[in-house]
């Protein structure tokens, strides 16, 4: 069940065309195209670009009279779509065909093509005529350039007392966009447009952000529980719309965070927790396309168990469903995991807990891939790469908080997961190992790092951070797709957070399958470009980043944290020297004095750089003796 549609390849990147098709603003011009070709006697369909099956998703073509499939590309011949059998176009003058359907965008070349093969009588109909205006397009020779199409989904909500906002900067005129602009639309729960508007990007690294409390006064608007898309208009140098989303209360204990760089739907995603005792997990099923989802095209087993369970009804066009995860998967409590097969529905699934005391965070599980295999050679080229692929975390102060450590399986290929834990303090002394062994797909480890501290007769001042790694002397199963998911409660307060990610190589200069991983440029990527969103005062704001180092590398950090104001001017820097292998904790106000923050005024942010080296960070909001909130940090 499901959706047949070319999303992302590691080789070949992001596709557009399923982004073009069902961009709120195309979708009903699509589906009048294909109500025009239904209404039609023969239809022939030409595909030059080998793209049919996207658009046959995205195209209701299951009415058209299809009288044949005519193709360019001599070894598509032969393939099937739309129930016929790909003949070459030179056949074309052979059809009694009142349509010609050619399936491309930019068109007028590929007609021109074939024009001396097109009977006479014989209608042309291209999907130009779904194209959004040229006003919207930073590349108007090429439709379906990335650029044109730096689009993503939000989770957007504003009701019972709940409220959200997404802060990020236009770092789209850091790369040269002369005139950014962003167009928005937000759905409601059942996929109804309820407001559009575009609106002008402030100057080169100003803050961006809309609040779901502003967008519902401006619009006049009810309670909403829905998703918001999000297109910048004359993008340049990103075709990702990246950001920091935060879940707030009238209440100050509710605050919550997770974020978004992932604008393409996957088959698969993993990561999503089963509920504790006196937890509530619920599953925000959010359709990021102009067609439903139908009952079986999302489903949910436990992680490793081929069993399946779909969601009970289908889910309209752009709509939002709330799921309870207990009700579908009854027996799972934490720490099982739950895989989603999303069938290329999804772009960035959410899920919510709610604990019996009331408090409520919001987390994203990850892409689970499909096209990795493992690779014997990781464990052979140990001499080369040291410590090899590293996930870092924060561990906060042991007397306070408990840190939580729940490994996931994040690939297709790792039917085993053979790895470790290193717990280390923010100079980066080993205190604690953990030896999780040669973990099968469906294991239900989890481990808390206070425990693990307190069995080794090991103590952590303050903060410190850990560092899950492949063991290779208990297996040699590894991908370099290593995940898991990270658990903090506040034993004072009750509130907890929760955020996932995944490993890279970090700091050496010898590369590997793209790694260290290079944001611009070709790998290796050794140097910093952080993005801290700020909390309004009395909200403080914290960041926890790690220097992690596969090999040795440079003794210390040279970091700057640059305070930025919201229109991109730099109001004060801090610096501060990291050692290798070791942690800052971070907070906004003890190293930003009250005039400085002052001076930055409201949606200040701060840049973090460092060119000597790659760290890896996470933020977060802190209300003082009520909640937090952290996930981990984006760059641009």
């Amino acid at each position: 069940m499901a959706l047949d549609i070319e999303t992302f390849t590691a080789a070949a990147g992001g596709s557009s065309l399923f982004k073009a098709l069902g961009h709120p603003l195309a979708a009903p011009r699509v589906a009048a195209i294909a109500e025009r070709l239904a209404a039609s006697r023969r239809v022939a369909v030409y595909d030059p670009n080998g793209q049919i099956r996207t658009v046959a998703a995205l195209c209701d073509l299951a009415r058209v009279p299809v009288a044949a499939l005519l193709v360019q590309d001599a070894e598509h011949v032969g393939r099937e779509a739309l129930g016929a059998v790909a003949r070459p176009v030179t056949d074309l003058p052979a059809l009694d065909a009142e349509v010609l359907f050619v399936a491309a965008f930019d068109a007028e070349r590929l007609v021109g093509q074939i024009r001396h093969l097109i009977p006479a009588g014989t209608t042309v109909v291209t999907l130009d005529e779904a194209r959004l205006p040229d006003a919207m397009l930073s590349d108007r020779r090429t439709y379906l350039a990335g650029v044109n199409w730096a689009t993503n989904f939000a989770f957007f909500r504003d009701a019972d007392g709940l409220h959200t906002r997404i802060v990020t900067a236009n770092y789209w005129s850091a790369y040269g966009a002369a005139a950014p602009r962003m167009w928005c639309r937000l759905f409601d729960g059942s996929g109804r447009a309820i407001a559009t508007w575009e609106d002008t990007l402030p100057p080169a690294n100003a803050t961006v952000t809309l609040d779901s409390a502003d967008v519902r006064r401006r619009f006049d608007l009810p309670a909403f529980t829905g998703q918001l898309f999000v297109h910048v208009l004359g993008a340049a140098g990103h075709d990702v719309v990246k950001y920091a989303l935060d879940t707030y209360g009238d209440a100050d204990t509710v605050l919550s965070c997770t974020h978004d760089a992932n604008a393409w739907p996957s088959d698969l995603y993993a990561g999503l927790p089963a509920p504790d005792a006196g937890e509530t997990v619920v599953f925000w099923v959010q359709n990021s396309h102009p067609v439903p989802i139908p009952v079986g095209g999302v489903t949910l087993n436990r992680m490793g168990v081929d069993r399946p369970v779909a969601l009970p009804r289908p889910v309209p066009a752009f709509a939002t469903e709330r799921v309870d995860v207990s009700a579908l998967l009854p027996d799972l409590r934490w720490p099982d995991q739950i895989e989603i097969r999303a069938g290329r529905h999804l772009v960035r699934p959410r899920y919510e807990i709610a604990k019996a005391n009331g408090r409520l965070r919001i987390a994203h599980p990850n892409v689970e891939r499909s096209d990795l295999r493992s690779d014997p050679k990781l464990a052979a080229m140990g001499h080369l790469f040291g410590k090899g692929f590293i996930l870092p975390a924060p561990v906060f102060p042991t007397g306070r908080y408990r840190t939580f450590v729940q490994p996931t399986p994040m690939s297709t290929a790792q039917t085993r997961l053979p790895i470790q834990l290193g717990v280390f303090d923010q100079g980066g002394r080993a205190l604690a190992r953990h030896r999780f062994g040669d973990l099968p797909r469906d294991h239900d480890a989890a481990i808390e790092i206070g425990d693990l501290l307190a069995r080794s007769g090991a103590t952590l001042e303050g903060a410190g951070h850990l560092e899950i790694t492949y063991d290779f002397e208990a297996g040699d199963t590894a991908d370099g797709w290593l995940h898991a998911i990270f658990r903090y409660e506040d034993l004072e307060t009750g509130h907890a957070a929760e955020t996932s990610f995944g490993s890279h190589i970090f700091n050496t200069v010898l590369t590997y399958k793209g790694e260290p991983q290079s944001y611009a440029g070709r790998p290796p990527g050794l140097s910093t470009r952080l993005f801290l969103r700020l909390g309004p005062d009395p909200v403080d704001t914290l960041c926890h980043l790690v220097y992690p180092a596969s090999t040795p590398w440079h003794a210390t950090s040279d970091t700057a944290f640059v305070l930025t104001d919201r229109t991109g001017r730099e109001v004060a820097t801090r610096r501060f020297r990291i050692p290798c292998g070791g942690s800052l904790h971070y907070r906004h106000h003890a190293h930003f004095n009250t005039k400085d923050r002052a001076e930055a005024g409201p949606d200040a942010y701060v840049l973090i750089r460092d060119t000597t080296c790659r760290l890896f960070g996470y933020h977060g909001l802190v209300r003082e003796g009520a909640s937090f909130s952290l996930d981990h940090m984006f760059g641009f």
